[in-house]
C-alpha cells in the first residue's frame, strides 16, 4: 500500500572540488597502461578535494546554493540533517560543523547526522518526511559531502578510480506538490566485509597498534562480490518497491540512481524497461560520490528539467552493508 507522503523540493545545490584528475593521471596513479582507466572502468575524470575543501565547507557551499534557489534564509530552517557516507570527524557530527559554517552556531536549529553509507540520503529523506507528517518541521535541509580520496589506495584500481569527491544539499518543505508513493530499504549484513573502512572507530586503537591502525585506514572493496550480492537481490527488491507504489516499471519517467559503478548502472538499465533513456548517468565525469551520489544526481536531474510535474521518478541505489534502497515519487 502506498504511503503518499507529500513534500516540496524547494531547492538543490551542488559543489565539486576545484581539482580535476583526468583519466590519464589516474592511469599513472594506479600504475596501469595508458588508456586503461577509461577503457576498463568507464572513467574520464574525478574531482579531488584540497585541504581547505573540507566536508563541512563543501556541504555549506552546496547548502547556500540550495537555500538561494528555495528563496529561504538559513534561519528559517527547522532542521539540518547531514547524510554523509564518512563523517568529517567522529565527534561532533558533521551536521553540527555545517550548522556553524552556515552562521547558525547560536541558532538552536536541530542538526544531526544519519548514516547508511551510500544510502544515507535516502534514510535522511525518510526521516524528514516522517518529521513533516508528525508536524515536527516545516522546512528541512539535507546535506551530503564526501571526500573519498582521503582513504583511497591506488594500488587497488577498482577500489579507487570509481570514487570522486563532492557535496550536495536538498531543501525540502512540508507543503509541496510531490508525493512519495513508496520507500523500501533492506540490509543483508552477511556482506558487511565486502566494502569496509575499518579504522577511525573504536575497534582499532592507534595507542595499541599504530601500524595496524594505519593499515586499515584505507578503503577496501570486493567489487565482484558487491555486484553479485546486490544484483541477485535486485529483481525482488524492485518488484516489492514498485508493488508498494502500485505502479509498473514502464510507468517511470526518470530514474535517479546512486552512481556506484559502470557495471551497476548497466545492470540497472537492463533490469527496467526503457531505463537506458530514463537513467541519469554522471558516472564517467563525477563517479561514485558515496552518500553524496544520490542527492547530487537528484540535483542534476532537477537542473536539467528531468523531474517533470505529475510524472513518476525513482531514487535507487545500494550501499556497503550490503543494503538496497529506493523510493518512488510522483513529481
Amino acid at each position: 500500500m502506498a504511503d503518499t507522503r507529500r513534500f516540496g523540493l524547494s531547492g538543490a545545490g551542488i559543489y565539486l572540488p576545484r581539482r580535476s584528475l583526468e583519466a590519464s593521471e589516474l592511469d599513472q596513479l594506479t600504475g596501469l597502461p595508458p588508456g586503461s582507466v577509461e577503457r576498463s572502468f568507464g572513467v574520464t575524470s574525478r574531482r579531488r578535494a584540497a585541504p581547505d575543501e573540507t566536508s563541512s565547507w563543501m556541504a555549506a557551499e552546496a547548502a547556500t546554493a540550495a537555500l538561494e534557489e528555495a528563496g529561504w534564509t538559513a534561519r528559517s530552517l527547522d532542521v539540518i540533517i547531514s547524510a554523509c557516507g564518512v563523517m568529517e570527524q567522529p565527534i561532533p557530527g558533521t551536521a553540527t560543523l555545517v550548522q556553524r559554517r552556515m552562521g547558525l552556531g547560536d541558532s538552536g536549529i536541530p542538526a544531526f547526522d544519519v548514516n547508511a553509507t551510500c544510502l544515507s540520503f535516502l534514510i535522511a529523506f525518510d526521516r524528514v518526511l516522517a518529521g513533516f507528517a508528525l508536524g515536527e518541521w516545516r522546512r528541512a535541509l539535507i546535506v551530503s559531502a564526501d571526500i573519498a580520496s582521503a582513504a583511497l589506495d591506488y594500488s587497488d584500481p577498482e577500489a579507487s578510480v570509481l570514487f570522486g569527491d563532492g557535496a550536495a544539499a536538498i531543501a525540502l518543505d512540508a507543503d509541496g506538490p510531490h508525493v512519495r508513493l513508496a520507500q523500501v530499504f533492506r540490509t543483508y549484513g552477511d556482506g558487511a566485509d565486502l566494502c569496509r573502512l575499518e579504522a577511525g572507530g573504536t575497534r582499532l586503537r592507534p595507542d595499541e597498534d599504530m601500524d595496524r591502525f594505519l593499515e586499515h585506514s584505507k578503503f577496501r572493496m570486493n567489487g565482484p562480490g558487491v555486484f553479485q550480492a546486490t544484483a541477485r537481490r535486485f529483481p525482488r527488491f524492485m518488484d516489492d518497491l514498485l508493488g508498494a507504489a502500485g505502479i509498473a516499471a514502464s510507468d517511470l519517467s526518470c530514474i535517479v540512481p546512486h552512481q556506484a559503478s559502470r557495471p551497476a548502472l548497466e545492470h540497472l538499465r537492463r533490469s527496467l524497461p526503457g531505463a537506458a533513456e530514463k537513467t541519469v548517468d554522471l558516472f564517467a565525469e563525477v563517479g561514485n560520490l558515496i552518500a553524496t551520489s544520490l542527492p547530487f544526481t537528484l540535483a542534476t536531474a532537477r537542473k536539467e528539467g528531468r523531474l517533470v510535474a505529475g510524472e513518476l521518478g525513482l531514487l535507487v541505489g545500494s550501499s556497503a552493508g550490503v543494503s538496497l534502497g529506493g523510493a518512488v515519487i510522483r513529481w
